[in-house]
């Protein structure tokens, strides 16, 4: 297995993944499915502007793929990220979202990022204990914020400093 930038030819494959947890799960709140004109745009975009979006394959087939971007717009946000990182189900439990997630901290750490955030449903239970497992702290639950097969859903946010904190606590 190898990490490396996605490219055009990725395209399809990302799409497939991603639309599989869109259209099955309620790990994203989205549900409509990515065109493969928007996640190949959405790559652009996201290189473009300094940020990763990387895939793990394997005998050249993608098993899954991590991506970020600035969490909010506006300059006063700009060191502050958020991911997006999601395995095909046969790759799951093999080490790849944490190599993932790994790569793209380092990447994001590296273009001068504070810290990043990760918006996990609550109906995430092994999303929520995957990122406490690397280091990431709850911060939030905002309740009743996403609506997907018929039911309300909270977002569990939660961060990672990618550098020590500035002013630690003093602000919250």
């Amino acid at each position: 297995m190898r990490l490396r930038d996605a490219t055009a030819p990725d395209v399809a494959a990302i799409a497939a993944i991603w639309n599989a947890e869109i259209r099955d799960t309620s790990v994203t709140f989205n549900s409509v499915e990515k065109t493969p004109d928007e996640v190949a745009a959405m790559i652009r975009q996201r290189q473009e502007a300094g940020h990763a979006f990387i895939v793990a394959e394997e005998s050249g087939n993608i098993l899954g793929f991590a991506t970020y971007a600035q969490f909010r717009g506006g300059a006063g946000y700009a060191r502050t990220m958020e991911h997006t990182v999601i395995l095909a189900p046969g790759a799951r439990g093999r080490g790849l979202g944490r190599a993932l997630l790994a790569a793209v901290e380092e990447h994001a750490r590296a273009g001068g990022a504070h810290s990043i955030l990760a918006g996990v449903s609550g109906e995430n239970p092994a999303g929520i204990a995957f990122h406490a497992a690397l280091g990431y702290r709850e911060v939030a639950v905002l309740p009743q914020v996403g609506r997907k097969f018929g039911r309300w859903m909270d977002l569990h946010l939660m961060q990672k400093f990618l550098h020590p904190p500035d002013n630690a606590g003093k602000n919250r």
